[in-house]
């Protein structure tokens, strides 16, 4: 336990969500692998379940990051303000504290989040929290931590309640033995990076509870996301949110990563879309429990090119970080989605035109009000 209280510390310094517990369940045994959780398949709990006219009541966990806010605010519009609750380790700031549902939860605190699961009669849990990638591989033991025992924690709950449970995947999920153009569903997965393996393993566990136990585990795989309402929180792709800021702020940018680096991108509004509609889809449409999703690749070099159509004074220099441009050299270069677009109607609004116009329309707004004030 003091090992547990330690991580957790160092995540609320990292301003990271987490989670560690002991506590056992009362219910009836079947062990799980060595988790000190017990869940069987065959007892009857207290859960709660809803029919097609009510709405689920959500928990999102890892919830002040970059699409836990969003997703809040899609939600809340869909289902009712007082239906989806937001969580993290963080003090959330006001403008998230006052506009719905906040509480403090730790995925390290096996018995306080079971505690919120049953007591807010939750049925949907998104499980946002998690260390990326090049902050995962800077702390090895904390990334072990949150993105794998916190999910162990997730899933055991999840399954004992009943639970529709969504848990992102990334294209760090894939190696450089991979297909990287284009790469589809189903081919060889050896990441090098532990935020990688950590999220393989959220996918091949959460299928196995779902064949074991019932489950109704559902997962993206989501490529770089583009936000205007985050800073960059250590992913390899972040420098596709950072060119913004900086074009702005300096109309200078510097790039950690090389020119010709093509990755698969999105933008924030077509993922929480996505998101949304593989949680609403029909268990009986969906083919398999884990689908890449994709809108477009570019290259850092192709995204300049059209952010200079709007400020293009834009200097653009490039220091390449050698341990990012390992990881994105073993990523893919283009997801093959079709199966999410055939299997649940997935599609796409946002290419790179409209993605680098809708983010100046917003920053630079926001800019121009940041100087009145």
């Amino acid at each position: 336990m003091a090992v547990a209280k330690n991580l957790s510390r160092t995540v609320s310094q990292l301003l990271q969500t987490s989670g560690c517990g002991c506590q056992a369940s009362i219910v009836p045994v079947r062990w799980i692998g060595v988790s000190p959780r017990q869940v069987t398949s065959d007892v009857s709990f207290h859960s709660v379940s809803f029919s097609e006219t009510d709405h689920p009541r959500v928990l999102i966990t890892g919830g002040l990051g970059q699409l836990g806010v969003g997703l809040a605010k899609l939600l809340r519009k869909r289902f009712g303000k007082n239906n989806v609750i937001l969580s993290d380790i963080r003090k959330p700031p006001d403008h998230v504290f006052y506009n719905g549902p906040f509480i403090y939860s730790d995925i390290l605190d096996y018995k306080n989040l079971r505690e919120i699961v049953v007591n807010n009669r939750i049925t949907w849990l998104f499980h946002y929290s998690a260390l990326l990638s090049a902050i995962g591989e800077a702390n090895v033991p904390l990334a072990r931590a949150v993105n794998i025992t916190g999910l162990h924690n997730i899933l055991d709950i999840a399954a004992e309640h009943s639970l529709r449970l969504f848990v992102p995947s990334t294209i760090g999920a894939f190696g450089p033995t991979s297909p990287r153009n284009s790469t589809p569903d189903l081919c060889i997965q050896r990441p090098r990076t532990i935020y990688g393996v950590s999220k393989v393993h959220a996918e091949l566990m959460g299928e196995y509870y779902h064949y074991r136990y019932g489950l109704d585990f559902r997962c993206l795989r989501y490529p770089g996301i583009i936000s205007a309402d985050s800073q960059p929180g250590g992913g390899t792709t972040d420098y596709a949110v950072q060119i913004f800021h900086d074009a702005i702020k300096s109309g200078k940018f510097q790039c950690n990563l090389k020119p010709d680096t093509c990755l698969p991108m999105m933008y924030i509004d077509d993922c929480l879309k996505a998101t949304l509609d593989v949680m609403e889809a029909p268990a009986a449409a969906l083919s398999m429990r884990t689908y890449n999703i994709n809108a477009m690749s570019f290259s850092p070099e192709e995204l300049a090119q059209e952010v200079k159509k709007h400020i293009p004074e834009l200097q653009v220099t490039y220091n390449v970080d050698a341990a990012r441009q390992a990881i994105a050299d073993s990523w893919p270069m283009n997801f093959d989605d079709s199966n999410a677009r055939r299997d649940w109607g997935w599609k796409h609004d946002f290419d790179l035109s409209e993605l680098v116009t809708t983010m100046f329309n917003i920053l630079g707004s926001d800019s121009r009000v940041a100087q009145i004030n």
